[in-house]
């Protein structure tokens, strides 16, 4: 089906354009999905099942869109995924209000992340920082206090990876230039993270 056709099983119209075309543009770039991004989510896995056996963490971050998949893929670890398990320790830092307003106030926006991992982050950690450009300053100031307390980095990335794509240990760069299809990927990349992490850490291989 092609993105300019409403397809035989849907009417013609503008809204099944914008509906075949969103599809198929998100099958495009799933259909690009390869061995560095799987790649890139077990290199995350792997340190953030390190800091697990350390009694460490996991904090998460991003904006707008990047926020609420931040504080998706925390309740998902801390609450379960597909099975029945213990609690896994992970924090999304843009869901407390107080803090963040806090901060935004007497440090300006850019620094909203990077004052929570220096006060929440310890040595082994791992910070994952989720930018669809990749050039978020916040997430960028993020990362600078992550490296300086010690903490491992990654990123979810979109585009061409940004500045941040140099900065991070590790980064899954979802394969389009396109805001929206970025966002899909990086909530399905990850879901397979929080798999990847119940299945090998409740299976006791780490």
């Amino acid at each position: 089906m092609s993105a300019n056709s409403s397809g035989p099983n849907l009417p013609s119209g503008p809204a099944a354009e914008v509906f075949t075309a969103a599809v198929a543009d998100l099958q495009a770039a799933l259909g690009n999905l390869g061995p560095e991004h799987f790649g890139a989510l077990q290199a995350l896995a792997d340190d953030v099942l390190a800091a697990w056996s350390q009694g460490g963490k996991l904090l998460v971050c991003g904006n707008g869109g990047s926020a609420a998949d931040s504080q998706h893929i925390v309740a998902e670890l801390v609450g379960h995924f597909l099975d029945e398990r213990p609690a896994y320790g992970a924090l999304a830092l843009n869901t407390n209000s107080s803090t963040v307003t806090a901060v935004g106030n007497d440090y300006g926006f850019d620094r909203i992340f990077a004052r929570q991992v220096e006060g929440l982050g310890n040595p082994g950690d791992v910070l994952l920082v989720i930018s669809t450009s990749g050039n978020s300053t916040n997430c960028v100031e993020a990362v600078e206090a992550a490296r300086a307390g010690g903490l491992k980095v990654h990123g979810f990335l979109g585009g061409t990876g940004g500045r941040l794509k140099d900065l991070v240990d590790g980064a899954m760069i979802a394969p389009s230039r396109h805001t929206p299809r970025i966002q899909e990927i990086h909530i399905t990349m990850g879901h397979v993270l929080c798999r990847i992490l119940e299945v090998r850490r409740e299976a006791g291989k780490d």
